[in-house]
Formats: C-alpha cells, structure tokens, sequence
C-alpha cells in the first residue's frame, strides 16, 4: 500500500515567503505614494517619467513594470488608491438616513466633481497614457451604478440608467480641465453650474 505523500517543508521558507510578501507590499505603498506625490507637485503630468517614479519610491524600474505591467497600468493604480477612501465615504453617507432622493444626486455628483477638480493633473496623465475613456474604467461603473439607484428613488426620472451616464458625461475630467484650467472658471462657479444644471434635468 502506498503512503500518501509528504510535503516537504524547507525551515524557514515560510518565514522568508511571508517577508517577501511584506517586501512587495511596501515596494507597492512606496511606488504609489511617491507617484502620487510627484503628480499632484507636477504643473505638467507629461513630465513626470517612471524614472523619477522609481528614483522617488527607491525601487528600481523593474520593480514598477512588473508590478503595474506599464505608465497606464500605474496611474490606474494611484487613481484606484485615491478613490479608494472617497468611495467608502460616500457610501456611508449614502446609506444614512435623512438624505433626500434629490440631495444624494446632487452629493454625489458633487462629491466626484470635486476629486476631478483636485486631482486634474493625475487624470490627464491617466488620459495621456492611454486611459482616455472613462467608460473602460473598473471606478466609472462603480460612480455609474451608485448615481442610478440614487436617481431610482427620484419621482419623474424615467431612466435612471441613461441618465446616470448623462450626468457623469458633464463632469468628466477633460471638460472639468477645460473650464478651470483654458476658460478660467472658478471650481466654486463649476460647482454652482452643476447644481443648477441637476436642477434643471431632475426638473427642479
């Protein structure tokens, strides 16, 4: 009768796993902290290259490449580690109680607005590296379904759906570049136009 077979255990691979695991995670945090860092410094995000990314975290390129695969797959990533927290905010107060149909709309919408206002460089470093459409984007379907059940609970929108996407299509990052950076408007005059304009397509 055969015996079942035995794994081999190595002293001390487990132990050297677990650091190489912890060595990955902080090469991660630190990649991304100074990525971040560098967009938000930069007046230009075509100027930030992943050579001052890497020089920045202390890692080398390599480490970047195979970690993110490439520039777009980066910024993808640091955008995910903002939106992380803001995203959990929201959701908390989309779940209180005592929030209007109409005001978690407008919430929401704001509440995007202003991170697309805040984070203009980091979104058009997104758009230069190939990350133009919003659509493709794993947090646009996240904004996209939230906005919509918020506008399901709106008496008269007859298609929460669509006009979800039509509302996202009004502040999306190159537009809000546009009018804050090329027509010089004011991020509180946005914020008010975007207000009425809700107003306006929830019949207000």
């Amino acid at each position: 009768m055969a015996r079942p077979t035995e794994r081999t255990v190595v002293p001390g691979a487990e132990r050297a796993n677990r650091t190489e695991r912890a060595d990955a995670q902080r090469n991660r945090e630190a990649v991304l902290a100074a990525a971040d860092a560098l967009f938000a410094a930069s007046s230009s995000p075509h100027s930030v290259s992943m050579d001052d990314i890497a020089a920045a975290a202390g890692v080398g390129k390599g480490t970047l490449f195979r970690r993110f695969g490439d520039r777009a797959g980066l910024i993808a990533a640091v955008i995910t580690s903002r939106l992380e927290p803001l995203q959990r905010t929201v959701r908390e107060v989309q779940e209180a109680t005592g929030c209007a149909p109409r005001q978690r709309v407008l919430s929401l919408l704001d509440t995007s607005l202003t991170f697309k206002i805040e984070n203009r460089n980091l979104m058009a470093a997104a758009e230069d590296a190939g990350l133009s459409s919003p659509y493709q984007a794993q947090h646009y379907g996240w904004w996209h379904e939230t906005l919509r059940a918020a506008l399901d609970r709106v008496p008269g929108v007859h298609d929460p759906d669509f006009t979800a996407h039509a509302l996202l299509a009004t502040i999306r990052a190159d537009l809000v570049a546009h009018l804050i950076d090329e027509q010089k408007m004011s991020p509180e005059g946005l914020r008010s136009a975007l207000a009425a304009h809700v107003d306006n397509v929830l019949g207000g």
